[in-house]
């Protein structure tokens, strides 16, 4: 019988004013140096930032090639080669009513994680994980129905609410969480 023990080392930097470095600088370092993951943000919940620049920096990290667009942040063409992709973590502050808005800003290729969007599930963590899997499970079907998440995301969830009491609960207990914090990062306009 083997075993096998892997070590990771892990090191998390989030986005704030006072780095001295542009966070798009970060995220590009840590996919040269073969990070796997990055700690986006979320454009929604606690960590909330304007959605081009986080778009901006998610997209360099994960592309070979970055165009120019002064609209995402980004000013001069990127030829990054084949440098592997870094994947984008949401997190901070996201539950259920963010999932329609995380799948169409994240897509397939991310990861998104639930702190208190499932632990503060009155029910317990498995309830509250299986409100998080029936909500995101909803949005990608709708999203590949081609419903539009930002203007339907609300109904989706409602929707998948007939198929899961966890849901039901999960929409009460969230339905009233709004965080009003300023953006970290802002477009220079």
């Amino acid at each position: 019988m083997a075993y096998f023990f892997i070590s990771t080392v892990q090191v998390v930097i989030n986005r704030q004013k006072n780095h001295g470095m542009h966070f798009q600088v970060l995220s590009k370092t840590l996919c040269m140096s073969g990070g796997d993951h990055i700690h986006s943000g979320t454009i929604v919940g606690k960590l909330e930032s304007e959605r081009d620049i986080t778009l901006g920096f998610v997209d360099l990290s994960c592309d070979n090639f970055g165009e120019q667009d002064q609209s995402y942040d980004i000013y001069f063409t990127q030829d990054w080669i084949s440098l592997p992709d870094v994947i984008p973590v949401a997190s901070g502050g996201i539950h259920i009513w963010h999932m329609p808005t995380l799948i169409e800003i994240f897509g397939d290729d991310s990861v998104l994680q639930f702190g208190e969007g499932t632990l503060g599930h009155p029910w317990g963590n498995t309830p509250g994980s299986i409100a998080n899997r029936v909500a995101l499970e909803a949005c990608v079907k709708a999203r590949n129905e081609g419903r539009d998440l930002s203007r339907e995301g609300n109904d989706i969830i409602r929707e998948a609410s007939k198929w899961s009491l966890e849901i039901v609960v999960a929409c009460e207990v969230w339905k009233e969480i709004v965080f009003n914090f300023a953006a970290v990062d802002v477009l220079d306009k």
